[in-house]
């Protein structure tokens, strides 16, 4: 058994519109919608098994744990809890290794936490020989993270890393729809080309901002935004599904505006300052991605003024950042050691 690595890799994502609107209460009463696509940033996670009967992790983020694996179910109790659920669920009593990395700082607002539960699940799969369907393994995601570990944040996360690619997802009572969305090479490429991602410099708590909006729909007072915001995420899907960059630039701004209507936490003068920056140097239209107070930004520019967007952006000390779109969701492997 040494030497042998159970290996899994999952893609983080990009919150283009709706987001938001897949958080409950909203998302089951009144149907919540997404439009979101995966990049080539990544959670890994890396399992080799021992011949004891204890889990040893490290994390690249959280630091190092032990614990024995014979002792009943572990507790979740704050620490290291995304690896507890999955080693609870599948009744793990042998010994393993463990190795945890995310190529996304914690509160970064690309699905980090879900995009690393997924990862988790995929190697564990992989080692143990369970064949799990797409939809299966993004429900147990999303059952272990926000039902038994109890951390809040909606739905789309948990989908987006194990499908991959651009999605249209829908949120009901009914469950989640993942409708993969058409958009030809040369409008991906397009897109590519005048997109901009940049880190504000701040990771922020997600989990007090949905607080926040939750009580803010409890109450009737973002209700309208987030109608709206559903119907922007199925406007920039057909926007982008035609081909269309700047309509899209334009949705994207639109669904700005309403995100900040959510909660008061979604923006800062920080994030507004950089906001407005970027538009006054050519950005057609852009938005926090995640709940939003932090994070990173995404932004829609013109073809010939985005170094001029990046340039400000990196003035007011923002970074930006190197990726591109990737089509493909959660995969895992193997690799012995020579």
């Amino acid at each position: 058994m040494d030497g042998i690595h159970y290996r899994a890799r999952a893609p983080l994502r990009i919150g283009l519109a709706g987001g938001g609107t897949d958080v409950d209460p909203y998302a089951s009463k009144k149907g919540g919608a997404v439009f979101n696509t995966t990049i080539n940033r990544y959670a890994y996670c890396t399992i080799t098994p021992t011949d004891d009967h204890s889990m040893s992790v490290h994390s690249t983020d959280y630091g190092k744990y032990e614990a024995p694996l014979d002792g009943g179910p572990l507790p979740l109790d704050g620490n290291m809890d995304l690896i507890k659920a999955v080693t609870n669920h599948f009744e793990i009593t042998d010994g393993f290794k463990l190795f945890l990395q995310s190529e996304a700082p914690p509160g970064s607002g690309l699905g980090g936490s879900s995009t690393v539960i997924v990862s988790i699940i995929a190697a564990m799969c992989e080692w143990q020989n369970i064949r799990l369907t797409s939809m299966e393994m993004a429900q147990l995601a999303y059952k272990l993270e926000r039902e038994e570990i109890g951390l809040k944040g909606g739905k789309q996360d948990q989908y987006a890393a194990v499908f991959g690619g651009f999605n249209f997802m829908q949120f009901g009572s009914h469950g989640v729809n993942v409708n993969r969305v058409r958009i030809s090479d040369d409008t991906k490429n397009e897109l590519q080309y005048c997109s901009l991602l940049c880190y504000t410099g701040s990771p922020r708590e997600s989990a007090k901002i949905i607080e926040s909006q939750v009580d803010k729909f409890n109450k009737g007072q973002n209700e309208e935004a987030l109608d709206r915001s559903k119907e922007i995420a199925k406007s920039l899907t057909v926007a982008l599904e035609r081909g269309d960059i700047h309509k899209a630039g334009e949705l994207l701004d639109e669904s700005w505006m309403y995100k900040k209507q959510f909660s008061n936490k979604i923006t800062n003068p920080h994030i507004d300052a950089l906001y407005d920056a970027a538009m006054r140097e050519g950005a057609i239209g852009g938005k926090v991605s995640g709940a939003g107070g932090g994070g990173f930004m995404y932004f829609i520019c013109e073809y010939d003024r985005k170094y001029n967007v990046a340039k400000e952006l990196l003035k007011m000390g923002a970074k930006v950042t190197d990726y591109m779109f990737e089509p493909e969701g959660v995969i895992s492997w193997r690799y012995t050691d020579e």
